[in-house]
């Protein structure tokens, strides 16, 4: 469970073993939250719906049936608070069944390179991922391989970009919490993780560093830019990922459905990544929000949680993670 997808890598939950060796519960760390590009914690939220699915689906593997309650002590808004996300009861059980889509987990990525846009993606090639991935009926996934609206959609996301980047206290967030080279990224496996020959060449002549990074018109600031939007151009496709209402109990089921997308893509040889910031509930992002839910077909109550490009990539390597004994707590009852 502990990697599941989840916004800037932050890994924020929380485990709690209970006195009854079959109870755990599940919290958030609010030390790990994005106050400034996600102020309503929706996409923590997302993120901890992802690590609640990954482990149902291991429990289940190991023969246990996880009997999930989602907030029992009700659902925190407008922000999360000290209350369970959820508690978690296992059962042994010999109807138990195996989820067919766990034996992709440890090969599971979101992939953020450039796609190959010579190989391109069908209507069948949706109807099976649809298929492999048995997301919840309350949901919705549509896509387009409509060459008019991915243009739109391309466009969206690049302005998206820009103005994440372009209001301080959002690019600053994400700027804080980039772990550049090796040293950084083993002594904090989680944010932004930069690392590799080139970027530890580019740290040492100072090229690349926080600092330069928070400079307009940088180096640093204009390759981050550039890189971007070269990932952003070579979406073969998009699919996005909407749910009835916007609680927090949508938020878990999205988070769910989330990374049973992206199991099943990974099941089929696609690549997949999200593009969030036209998702962002901070004020600098509302007009292209109204306009991308616009562009969709989507009005509330109704939200779009996720919005994905889709294509063919390498893999890269798996992204850091804090070990498990770092995410057990004993909790002050």
């Amino acid at each position: 469970a502990i990697l599941a997808p989840n916004p800037h890598n932050r890994q924020p939950w929380l485990i709690e073993l209970g006195d009854d060796v079959d109870t755990l519960t599940l919290y958030c760390d609010r030390q790990r939250l994005l106050p400034h590009t996600d102020p309503q914690n929706r996409q923590i939220t997302i993120g901890l719906g992802a690590f609640l699915e990954l482990f149902r689906q291991a429990a289940a593997q190991q023969g246990y049936i996880a009997q999930i309650t989602p907030f029992p002590d009700g659902e925190p808004h407008p922000h999360l608070d000290e209350r369970k996300i959820a508690q978690i009861r296992l059962q042994a059980s010999p109807i138990a069944k195996p989820d067919p889509l766990f034996g992709h987990a440890l090969a599971r990525r979101t992939v953020r390179k450039k796609f190959d846009t010579s190989r391109p993606l069908a209507p069948a090639d949706f109807s099976r991922l649809a298929t492999e991935a048995k997301l919840s009926k309350e949901n919705t996934f549509a896509t387009t391989l409509d060459a008019e609206k991915i243009e739109r959609l391309k466009t969206l996301c690049r302005d998206g970009w820009v103005v994440e980047t372009s209001t301080p206290d959002t690019h600053h967030e994400s700027t804080a919490l980039t772990r550049i080279g090796a040293t950084e990224v083993a002594a904090n496996p989680d944010g932004i993780s930069l690392f590799g020959p080139s970027m530890e060449l580019y740290k040492s002549l100072g090229v690349l560093t926080r600092a330069k990074m928070n400079e307009t018109g940088s180096r640093a600031q204009k390759g981050a830019l550039s890189f971007y939007n070269g990932l952003i151009d070579t979406a073969v496709a998009f699919g996005w990922l909407s749910t009835p209402r916007n609680s927090r109990g949508d938020q878990l089921r999205a988070g769910a459905d989330w990374v049973r997308l992206n199991l099943a893509a990974t099941k089929l040889g696609m690549a997949m990544h999200p593009l969030s910031q036209v998702l962002q509930e901070f004020p600098e992002m509302a007009e292209l929000y109204t306009e991308f839910h616009a562009e969709v077909g989507m009005s509330e109550p109704a939200r779009v949680q996720g919005l994905f490009r889709f294509g063919y990539a390498k893999y890269p390597k798996a992204a850091p993670r804090w070990p498990l004994e770092s995410r057990l707590v004993n909790m002050e009852k």
